[in-house]
């Protein structure tokens, strides 16, 4: 009451709303002997964007992920750089960079060339904006593109922010970042570490903590629940946990990605397949919640990581990233859409269908039923196509079929995916052995190998000819469609050694059969006849 009272005489509005206090942080600068950071784990070509930026008189840091790895001693793979410049003063600095995004305006800075070649992220300070004074379109992101074409800040109806490409001071800057751990800028040339939130201390203790208030964090960016999965993933291993207010809202949340471009969303599977905590994210997601209705094809993942043939896919990935070699997307989807693929083509096959249409076929519906319009039609789907279509041509050892295809392009990823077949009992082991040797070795070694399968193929003995019904008398599918279904069988390949037909005869021999008996069909699923044809056609 006397509160009040002398507000009153002091001519205050009583119940005035106050005024929000933005939750900017305090600038704490930290040196080397508390942040621990060990300067020779940072990217000479970072240091050299930061080294340029500084140079031309501007602020620039090395910030993000890359600098709470370097504080728990990893050895980051990506670096970022922040800096008080414009994308346009940054290209201008550079020989080789580029502005890309929309969204967010950043700066490509590129150093090599072909697969060495090395990318440095470089975004500008951005300002803080208060979502309520944002310009509100009724759409999304792709229905409202000519809209938030002039747009600097946009927000949709369920807050999830458009664009935000307004510059601002630093501490505004840490603001937006989403956990604390991510919220630090690191000076390579004073090793000064400068944390507005904390973040030293999260680190310290092990937490992943969304700055402000998670529920609204998530809203402005759904995309923030498929990181805080990923990086409770990457960082389990060495003690990480979400902080109980920032896991809470996540399963409420979840809904929000329905509203985020398919293509952005497909981009974040890939991040937490590929980038070496592939069965560690699975089990994040069961763990919090969210084993299902992030994306479709990522609910297939995770239904199927319990299969021997993808849980050895995810193993592998993780395996090859931790060693530093490339991944490829299409291999690792391609184990993951296997089991559609290879169950489709058995039902055409024992419906009658011929063994190669058969295969295309089902690799479409399996296009279709998972994958649709995102990728599935693009260069990751031809890809996983050759994958699956050169699979069955690994039966055909002798004759020139081997020498072809070892100098196919996507030979070896071929080659890695049968091998996975074999080690998971799917196909003969000593078939992949096999190929491991004829691909490793010289043409006379090669032309060796291939003489002894045929040899093995002659001594055994022939199965007694069977007189087929001449072809005005009965369908022309009818004879030809046992023999397809043993040249690729979807259950793994026929062994060379195993069909009575497979020795036939020599190529010469084949040469100097009359046109009449290669029309009755005979010798068509020999290993140099017909059959050789048909699967040659296979992957091309």
């Amino acid at each position: 009451m006397i509160k009040k009272f002398i507000d009153k005489l002091l001519g205050k509005v009583s119940g005035a709303p106050k005024a929000k206090k933005l939750p900017f942080g305090k600038r704490e600068e930290v040196t080397v002997d508390r942040h621990g950071i060990d300067p020779t784990l940072v990217d000479e070509r970072a240091r050299n964007v930061v080294s340029t930026l500084q140079g031309a008189g501007f602020e620039a840091y090395i910030v993000g992920g890359a600098v709470r790895d370097l504080m728990v001693g990893l050895a980051p793979k990506d670096f970022d750089v922040a800096t008080n410049a414009t994308p346009e003063q940054v290209k201008g600095l550079f020989r080789r960079a580029f502005i890309i995004g929309r969204r967010f305006r950043i700066v490509h800075v590129v150093y090599g060339r072909g697969r060495e070649h090395e990318v440095i992220e470089v975004s500008t300070f951005r300002a803080y904006m208060d979502n309520a004074a944002a310009e509100a379109v009724a759409g999304n992101e792709r229905t409202s593109k000519n809209e938030l074409a002039g747009m600097k800040h946009a927000v949709d109806a369920s807050g999830r922010v458009l664009r935000d490409n307004v510059w601002g001071p630093q501490e505004e800057d840490a603001v937006r970042r989403d956990f604390t751990i991510n919220a630090m800028y690191y000076d390579p040339q004073t090793q000064i570490v400068v944390d507005y939130h904390h973040g030293i201390e999260d680190a310290k203790k092990r937490i992943i903590r969304m700055i402000g208030d998670p529920a609204t964090r998530y809203r402005e960016d759904p995309v923030r629940i498929i990181r805080a999965v990923r990086f409770a993933a990457k960082l389990s291993g060495l003690g990480f946990k979400l902080e109980p207010k920032t896991s809470a809202p996540l399963v409420k949340s979840h809904e929000l990605l329905a509203d985020v471009p398919q293509s952005r969303l497909f981009d974040e599977m890939l991040k937490l397949l590929q980038t070496g905590h592939a069965l560690a994210s699975i089990d994040q997601l069961k763990l919090l919640g969210l084993a299902r209705g992030i994306y479709p094809l990522l609910d297939v993942v995770v239904e199927r990581v319990g299969q021997p043939f993808v849980s050895a896919a995810l193993k592998d990935t993780d395996r090859r990233v931790g060693e530093g070699k490339p991944v490829a997307p299409s291999f690792l989807l391609a184990c993951v859409l296997w089991a559609d693929v290879r169950d489709g083509w058995a039902q055409r096959l024992a419906q009658g269908q011929h063994a190669h249409p058969a295969l295309q076929d089902a690799i479409d519906d399996a296009f279709n039923a998972r994958i649709g319009d995102v990728s599935g039609r693009g260069k990751l789907a031809a890809d996983m196509r050759e994958i699956w279509m050169m699979q069955p041509r690994f039966d055909k050892r002798i004759g020139s079929a081997p020498f072809g295809l070892v100098e196919q392009p996507r030979f070896r990823a071929a080659f890695d995916f049968m091998r996975l077949r074999a080690d998971v009992g799917e196909i003969d082991e000593l078939l992949a052995d096999w190929w491991q040797e004829f691909s490793l070795a010289d043409d006379t070694l090669r032309q060796d190998m291939v003489d002894q399968v045929r040899e093995e193929q002659q001594q055994r003995p022939r199965a007694p000819r069977v007189h087929r019904v001449p072809r005005a008398a009965a369908p022309h599918a009818a004879p030809d469609a046992a023999p397809d279904s043993e040249i690729a069988s979807p259950a793994g390949p026929q062994p060379d050694d195993g069909s009575p037909q497979d020795g036939a005869a020599p190529k010469r021999r084949r040469r100097r059969r009359s046109g009449a008996r290669r029309d009755a069909g005979d010798g068509s699923t020999g290993e140099g006849g017909a059959g050789e044809g048909n699967q040659g056609q296979v992957g091309q």
